[in-house]
C-alpha cells in the first residue's frame, strides 16, 4: 500500500510512500483538511540523506501503532526540506526558539492556519536518551488541543509573532570602514583550531564561506596570518577521513575536531564550494595537493552525481544497507587479502588498525572498522620501509585504484537524484572556473552544458522554478536559485566569453531586484511576494549549508556593476553590508559570505580584457589562470558586444590591464601580462 507521497518527485517523499502514516505533501489539500477537521498538523521535514531521519522513520512513522495516533488526531505532512527551504526555515526558527537548538528530523504541530506551537528534533518512539518518547508527546499534544486549546492558540499566536518580527531585520547604517574586516580576522583567529585547522570544537563543518573570505583579505591585504589559516585547514581536511581518500569528495562534517571520522552523506553544495576554495588556495600557493584535491572533487561529482541532461544531483546517503558509512570503511584483513605485500605500508599510510576508528552504535555487531585518512606522509613511509618516495607515490596510486575498485563492488550509496537549481549554480561556477583556470575543458564542457540544461528546463525568461526530477520542473524559484545561477553563469562568462552567460546573468538581477529588493529593510526577501504559503518571509544573512541568499545577492550586485557599470546595483550592495555590519561583527564565522561581500566593496576596481579569437585568447588567458583576482571583472571577448568595457577594444589578441579606472599599456605577450598581473594580485 502507498500513501499520496507516491505521487511526489521527491527521493525523500518517495522514502516513506509506503508507511502507514497517511502522509499528506506540503500544500492546500492538507490545510483545507485540517481547518475542516479542526485538527493540528503535524509536520515533518527532513532530505533523503539524513541519517536520523532514517532512523525516526524506521521506529515511529513505520510503527503501526503510532502511526494510527497520527492519523487519528493530525494532519500529517511530510516536507522535504531542500525542495522548500523557504517553509524549512521558518519552522526552523521555530523550533530553536522554542528549545534554543534546531536540526532534522524536524517535528513542528501547527495549528490549522499554519501557525507553530510546539517542535522539536528527534523523538525516539519511548522515552530515551534523557528525550521524550514520540507516543507520549503524541498523547501530550493531542490533550492539550482538546482540553487546553486557550492555552495551545495563546502560544502559537505569540510565537508566530515572534517569528515574523525576527524574520525582517531592521535597517540599521554604520559605516564601511576598512577596520572592521580587521577586527573580524582576530575574532576567526582567537576561535582558530591551531592543532587541527578550522573553527571551533567537534562537530566540525569546513565553513568554505568563511575560508573564501579570507583568502579575499589575505590577498586584499597581504595579511599572512589568514592565510595561513585556510591553508593549514584545507592541508588538514584534504588529508583527513572528510575526504574521501579513494574516490574523492568531502562528506558533510567531521564527528570529531580532527576531520577523521565524517559523517558520511555527501552533499553537492559542500562539494562545489570546497572544490573552489581548494582551486583558489591552489592558485595563490601553487600547491599541488590543494590542485589534486580541487580535481579529485570535482572528478567525483561527474562520475557519481551528474545527471545525462547534465544538471547535478543533490546528494549521496550516509548509510547503506541501514548501516552508516558501511560503503566507506575497512578492515586490515580486507587490505590484505586486496593489497598483498603492500598492506602493511598502506595500513600505515592510511592509519588502518585492528581497533578501528569508527562504529555505527545501532549496529555494533557490524564491529569497530576504519575511516581511512592520510596518516603518514611519502617521505615517513619511504624511510620506514627503506625505498623512494617515487616508489611509495607508485604503491599508494595502484592501492587507490585497487580499493576504489574494490569499494564498488559493494552496494553503493543511495543518491537524492533530484536537481536544484540553487546547488546547480554553485556546481556550475566551480567547473567554469576550474575549466578555465586548470585549463580541463572537460570541466568546461560540463559547465556549459549544466548552464543549457538550467536555461532549457527552469527558465521561462523571466524567473527560475526550484527543483527538477524525472522531466518535471515544479516550485517557484527562491532568492537563492536566481542569485546562485547568476553568479555561475557569471564564472561561465569569464571562461568563454560568450554574451549570453552575462546578459543572462543581468535578466536574473533585474528580476532578483524587483522580486525580492525591499529598500525599506536594505535586504532581499527570500521568496517572492507571490508565495502564499507562508506565514512570514523571510530575509536570510547566515550562511548555513550555503552562502546566504543574501550574501550572495550582494555579491551579484557589484558583479553587475562592475560589469555594466550600474551604479544603482552598487548602492544596493552597500546598503545590505553597511545595514548588515552589526550582525557580522557579533558572529563572524556565520557571515562569511557578507564578509566576501564587504572585501568586494573594498577591493580596489579592476577591469580585465581579453581581445581576439579564442586561438589569439589562448596564451594570454593561460596567464590569467595563474592568478586569484577574486573581483576583477574578467572579459574575454572576440569583438566587441556592446558590454562597456569592451567599448573601442581592438579583436587583436591583446590584453588591457585597468584599475581603478586607469589603463595600462596594452599586452600581447604572455611575459608583459604576468608582469601587469602581479599588481593586481597583491
Amino acid at each position: 500500500m502507498t500513501n499520496r507521497l507516491s505521487q511526489e518527485t521527491s527521493p525523500y517523499l518517495k522514502q516513506h510512500e509506503n508507511n502507514p502514516v497517511d502522509w499528506y505533501p506540503w500544500g492546500e489539500e492538507a490545510f483545507e483538511k485540517a481547518r475542516q477537521e479542526d485538527r493540528p498538523i503535524l509536520l515533518s521535514i527532513g532530505y533523503s540523506t539524513c541519517h536520523w531521519c532514517h532512523v525516526m522513520a524506521h521506529e515511529s512513522f513505520e510503527n503501526e501503532e503510532i502511526s494510527a495516533l497520527m492519523n487519528g488526531w493530525f494532519v500529517p505532512i511530510k516536507l522535504d526540506r531542500e525542495e522548500r527551504p523557504d517553509v524549512d526555515a521558518v519552522y526552523m526558527s521555530a523550533v530553536q526558539a522554542m528549545t534554543g537548538s534546531g536540526g532534522w528530523p524536524m517535528t513542528v504541530f501547527l495549528t490549522p492556519d499554519l501557525c507553530p506551537f510546539y517542535g522539536g528534533t528527534y523523538y525516539p518512539p519511548e522515552d530515551a536518551f534523557g528525550r521524550m518518547g514520540f507516543r507520549r508527546l503524541l498523547h501530550a499534544i493531542h490533550n492539550a488541543w482538546e482540553n487546553k486549546r486557550d492555552e495551545v492558540l495563546t502560544s502559537a499566536t505569540s510565537l508566530t509573532d515572534h517569528l515574523k518580527q525576527s524574520s525582517v531585520r531592521e535597517a540599521r547604517n554604520n559605516d564601511l570602514s576598512a577596520e572592521h574586516a580587521t577586527t573580524t580576522i582576530e575574532n576567526l583567529r582567537m576561535r582558530f583550531d591551531s592543532h587541527c585547522g578550522g573553527f571551533g570544537e567537534a562537530p566540525k563543518f569546513p565553513a568554505p564561506t568563511t575560508l573564501e573570505f579570507l583568502l579575499m583579505h589575505a590577498t586584499r591585504t597581504g595579511n599572512q596570518k589568514a592565510l595561513e589559516m585556510v591553508t593549514y585547514t584545507l592541508e588538514q581536511m584534504a588529508r583527513g577521513g572528510i575526504f574521501d581518500q579513494l574516490g574523492g569528495g568531502f562528506a558533510r562534517y567531521s564527528v570529531d575536531s580532527e576531520w577523521l571520522v565524517p559523517h558520511f552523506e555527501k552533499m553537492l553544495y559542500d562539494n562545489a564550494q570546497l572544490a573552489r576554495v581548494y582551486l583558489h588556495a591552489y592558485q595563490i600557493t601553487g600547491s599541488p595537493l590543494f590542485r589534486e584535491t580541487t580535481e579529485r572533487t570535482l572528478d567525483y561529482l561527474i562520475r557519481e552525481m551528474l545527471s545525462k541532461e547534465g544538471g547535478f544531483y543533490s546528494a549521496q546517503d550516509a548509510d547503506q544497507e541501514g548501516i552508516e558509512g558501511k560503503f566507506f570503511v575497512w578492515t586490515p584483513q580486507e587490505f590484505d587479502e586486496l593489497l598483498g605485500q603492500d598492506s602493511d605500508l598502506l595500513k600505515r599510510h592510511y592509519g588502518v588498525t585492528p581497533y578501528g576508528n569508527f562504529e555505527d552504535p545501532h549496529h555494533r555487531e557490524f564491529g569497530r572498522r576504519n575511516v581511512l585518512s592520510v596518516q603518514r606522509s611519502l617521505q615517513d613511509l619511504a624511510e620506514d620501509f627503506n625505498v623512494s618516495i617515487e616508489v611509495v607515490q607508485d604503491k599508494i596510486l595502484q592501492a587507490r585504484k585497487t580499493l576504489f575498485e574494490a569499494r564498488n563492488e559493494r552496494a553503493k550509496p543511495g543518491t537524492d537524484d533530484k536537481i536544484l537549481t540553487s546547488w546547480n549554480g554553485l556546481a556550475l561556477a566551480a567547473f567554469a572556473e576550474a575549466g578555465r583556470v586548470l585549463g580541463r575543458e572537460d570541466c568546461l564542457q560540463v559547465a556549459r552544458q549544466n548552464a543549457s540544461f538550467l536555461k532549457n528546463n527552469l527558465w521561462n525568461g523571466d524567473t527560475l522554478l526550484h527543483t527538477y526530477k524525472n522531466g518535471q520542473a515544479r516550485i517557484s524559484g527562491l532568492l537563492e536559485d536566481h542569485v546562485l545561477y547568476g553568479l555561475g553563469l557569471i564564472e561561465l562568462f569569464k571562461a568563454t566569453g560568450e554574451p549570453d552567460h552575462l546578459q543572462t546573468a543581468q535578466r536574473l538581477w533585474d528580476t532578483v531586484k524587483a522580486e525580492h529588493w525591499d529598500s525599506e529593510t536594505a535586504a532581499f526577501y527570500s521568496t517572492p511576494a507571490t508565495q502564499r504559503d507562508l506565514i512570514t518571509r523571510r530575509q536570510e544573512f547566515f550562511d548555513a549549508a550555503i552562502i546566504s541568499d543574501n550574501a550572495a545577492a550582494t555579491l551579484l550586485a557589484l558583479w553587475i556593476e562592475r560589469y555594466f557599470q550600474d551604479q544603482e546595483a552598487r548602492q544596493i550592495a552597500e546598503q545590505v553590508v553597511s545595514s548588515s555590519l552589526g550582525q557580522m561583527r557579533s558572529y563572524a564565522t556565520g557571515f562569511g559570505g557578507m564578509w566576501q561581500a564587504f572585501e568586494f566593496l573594498h577591493s580596489r576596481h579592476t577591469e580585465l580584457v581579453v581581445m581576439g579569437s579564442p586561438e589569439e585568447r589562448q596564451p594570454l588567458e593561460q596567464v590569467i589562470a595563474e592568478f586569484y583576482l577574486p573581483t576583477t571583472a574578467l572579459s574575454p571577448a572576440a569583438s566587441e558586444w556592446g558590454l562597456p568595457v569592451l567599448e573601442g577594444r581592438q579583436a587583436n589578441g591583446m590584453a588591457y590591464v585597468c584599475e581603478d579606472f586607469a589603463c595600462q599599456l596594452p599586452a600581447r605577450d604572455p611575459e608583459a601580462l604576468r608582469e601587469q598581473l602581479k599588481t593586481l594580485a597583491g
